[in-house]
């Protein structure tokens, strides 16, 4: 090599400046091995993440409770034994009610872009990091969130209006979800997930507040209960991701732009498609004989939000942190003509 090669060669690494090491942040997510969010994310936005850093980047997705229970995660971000969690807000509404209004505030949104509205662009990643800051010690930090589906409500018999939904049995979990059907006049069932379907099948409940409509086609539900009310009326959870604070402040500025890109990115792509599933999901039972699904009126799902909003208020009472959520996302519905006072 003569001089001037060498010489060269070395200007050029000057410029390209020290090699940045590799890191790889361990996430437990609240997904199963296998399912529609997890694959998703495996398959198509992990190796994203890798092109977008330069291979500088990546994360190591863990199903849920694979390292801790999922109600446990933001305790083990915190201690650090594990980077980080991709999780909804509603598992820790034990801590604070604050979380059930954050993490799924039943009835209030048409469609999951509103949530994730809410949450890029309103108020929602700050509220969220405030309610982590002030239950786990200022030791997440949280990247962004906001929900990717809105669950149908799967039903033996049409519920073709507001009116029809007095006096059914319908199985949700308990807290907010359980209320808002209350206050409509439903008899709310508490069933584990994992008897919905006998639940339905032997009359036991009417509806259940399971799932997307695609995964309650794929779990079997619309064999035994025809007449699904999709879109949904209810429940959009709200999924986040965040990690130890420490290990972001010790990422470079542009690997931590580059993980909120990805994220926005990811949840944007996964909610698309999840919407797609739904759609495809929808036209196949249509032409199935004695289906139905049934889509409530506008002023009928603007009726159930209005009764919704007696259990939203009891909640947000519950706490100073619980206000908080509350006010955000109450202003957040007036802006976008959600309620009209």
């Amino acid at each position: 090599m003569n001089f001037r090669t060498f010489a060269a060669g070395a200007v050029a690494l000057a410029l390209a400046g020290p090699a940045m090491a590799e890191t790889t942040l361990r996430i437990q997510t609240a997904q199963n091995a296998g399912d529609f969010v997890m694959s998703r994310l495996q398959d198509i936005w992990v190796p994203k993440l890798e092109a977008m850093s330069g291979g500088e980047l990546t994360v190591e997705l863990l199903p849920t409770g694979a390292v801790v229970p999922h109600r446990e995660t933001p305790k083990a971000v915190s201690a650090g034994i594990i980077d980080g969690q991709m999780t909804t807000a509603n598992y820790f509404a034990g801590q604070d009610a604050a979380f059930a209004l954050f993490g799924d505030l039943i009835a209030a949104y048409d469609s999951p872009d509103q949530g994730q509205t809410f949450c890029r662009n309103h108020k929602g990643r700050e509220v969220l990091q405030q309610l982590y800051d002030n239950h786990f010690g200022a030791k997440l930090q949280v990247i962004g969130c906001g929900p990717y589906a809105r669950e149908a409500l799967v039903a033996t018999d049409p519920i073709r209006t507001l009116a029809d939904i007095k006096g059914k049995k319908i199985r949700a979990p308990e807290g907010l979800a359980a209320e808002v059907f209350g206050e409509v006049g439903a008899t709310p069932v508490s069933l584990p997930f994992s008897e919905v379907y006998t639940s339905l099948e032997t009359g036991l409940v009417d509806a259940a507040d399971a799932s997307a409509l695609v995964n309650n086609e794929a779990l079997g539900l619309h064999k035994i209960a025809k007449s699904p009310i999709y879109p949904g009326i209810h429940s959009q959870a709200v999924h986040s991701f965040s990690i130890n604070k420490a290990k972001w402040d010790g990422l470079s500025e542009q690997h931590r732009t580059i993980l909120e890109v990805w994220y926005n990115a990811a949840y944007d792509d996964i909610r698309r498609a999840a919407d797609l599933e739904d759609r495809q999901t929808a036209a196949d039972l249509a032409s199935r004989d004695g289906f139905e699904i049934v889509d409530w009126s506008a002023q009928d799902r603007q009726a159930f939000r209005d009764a919704a909003r007696i259990a939203w208020e009891r909640a947000a009472e519950q706490s100073e942190d619980a206000a908080m959520v509350y006010e955000a996302q109450k202003d957040y519905l007036r802006l976008i003509g959600l309620l009209n006072d």
